[in-house]
């Protein structure tokens, strides 16, 4: 046990260097796999190898590939960096070695999720009643919050779809933004809707939909099974639907209104930003992450919905081994997966570091950077493109190759990593600030090498 001891010890304090080395680090730097891979892919011995030396032999082969995405100089996707009470939450959760199945194989597993989603609930005005499923990211709560849609729509026309699948089933349309995530459409795939079931629905300057084109849209379709996919803040631009009249004209139509607000949904934990997603509470579903914005540890998401018994009838299983199944869903009734971790530890300690205050100030903070970001860049000559209302920023350089070659310099720099973005049919650097750790200093110095490489 004394090995034990200190091997977890040395883990930890391999794992605190490296948060502590991520302010001065390189964020990104070219890295050339083939020898990344080779010094991993040594024969496989025939006898063990001592725990400490694999330890050893891992951080030697991993520390030339890792990319600082946790540091505050990372703007290339919508990812923050796990918070300190959350990392050790998350250490913690691998020690317990928790099966989060059900409150039978681990009641503090459960009674975690079930505190944590009250919270998450209260923080983005979410119905205190809605169901919360602790999943993987976007994709896994935009599936299961389709799949709750799907049950209940064709529910609704007389027909079970978990009992008797889709063949021969009402035909479901779906209306989504024309800049929809792309997660909506490999939701409707895995969901064997497919892809034709979509209707895109045209979006407005900023690419929120355009709530005359969807009333439109639903009242020429007529009645029958509807899903509505509504975005809070647009991957490109930030922009939020107008989620109050959308859903009231979705609801009209009897249609089932689903939230893809994987980054977005958190400007309701503001005062500041909170009008931007004004009337989400009357949607159906909602779909967000933990490990963007929230800055929690991967993977971690939720899914939310407004009719907890679709939720479960369209994830839960039952089986006459599975003790504990079959009562109030929690844990794996309100998700696509049995064997799960017990990541509700680490939502629970972030939200208890932060407070409902210091989760309205980190919001506030990265939508002031990215403010910050715009304004410096535009100062140096470039054009900014998106109305900046939360923390995305769409940046031109001129033509789209010179603007491809500016964001390809700046990722091999290293002082920060942006990414590049087509967005109405012109190459952008995409940035995001989401990263409870950025500075003004961080924002300052990154404007200056990304207008250092441009000109």
């Amino acid at each position: 046990m004394d090995e034990l001891r200190h091997l977890l010890r040395r883990a930890a304090d391999h794992a605190a260097d490296y948060r502590l080395s991520l302010p001065d680090r390189p964020v990104g730097v070219p890295v050339d796999q083939t020898a990344l891979t080779e010094a991993f892919a040594v024969p496989l011995p025939d006898a063990p190898t001592p725990p400490e030396q694999v330890l050893a032999e891992l951080v030697a082969a991993a520390e030339p590939g890792l990319v600082a995405t946790a540091g505050p100089r990372y703007f290339g996707f919508v990812v923050g960096g796990a918070s300190p009470a959350a990392t050790a939450a998350d250490m913690l959760a691998v020690g317990w070695d928790q099966l989060a199945f059900n409150a039978v194989t681990s009641p503090a597993a459960v009674a975690a999720e079930t505190a944590a989603g009250t919270w998450l609930k209260d923080l983005l005005g979410i119905p205190a009643t809605a169901s919360v499923g602790f999943v993987t990211g976007a994709q896994a709560a935009n599936t299961a919050g389709l799949a709750a849609a799907r049950h209940q729509v064709l529910a609704d026309a007389g027909w079970d779809v978990e009992r008797r699948g889709l063949i021969g089933a009402p035909t479901v349309r779906v209306y989504a933004g024309a800049e929809r995530h792309a997660t909506i459409d490999r939701s409707l795939r895995l969901l064997g809707l497919g892809t034709d079931a979509l209707h895109a629905v045209p979006t407005g300057p900023q690419g929120a939909v355009d709530p005359d084109a969807l009333a439109a849209a639903l009242r020429d379709a007529g009645p029958g099974p509807t899903i509505v996919c509504l975005q809070a803040g647009n991957v490109n631009t930030g922009a939020c639907d107008d989620l109050r009249r959308a859903c009231d004209l979705v609801h009209r139509y009897g249609g089932w209104a689903h939230v893809d607000g994987a980054f977005g949904l958190w400007a309701a934990a503001s005062p500041a930003t909170r009008h931007l997603v004004d009337g989400l509470e009357n949607a159906d579903s909602w779909a967000c992450d933990g490990h963007k914005w929230l800055n929690l540890p991967y993977d971690s998401a939720f899914a939310f919905c407004a009719r907890p018994d679709a939720h479960a009838a369209a994830m839960s299983l039952a089986a006459a081994y599975l003790v504990g199944s079959g009562g109030v869903p929690a844990g794996a009734d309100l998700t696509a997966e049995s064997s799960r971790r017990a990541r509700g530890f680490a939502v629970w300690a972030a939200l208890r570091e932060l407070g409902r205050d210091g989760v309205a100030a980190l919001v506030e903070r990265c939508c002031a950077l990215a403010r910050r970001f715009a304004d410096g860049l535009a100062e140096a000559g470039f054009e900014v493109v998106n109305d900046v209302v939360l923390n995305q920023v769409l940046v031109g350089f001129g033509d789209d190759a010179r603007t491809d070659r500016v964001v390809a310099a700046a990722q091999a720099d290293g002082t920060c990593w942006v990414g590049g973005t087509t967005w109405r049919g012109r190459r952008l650097m995409r940035i995001s600030v989401s990263n409870a750790t950025t500075t003004e200093a961080d924002v300052d110095r990154s404007v200056a090498a990304i207008a250092r490489l441009a000109r």
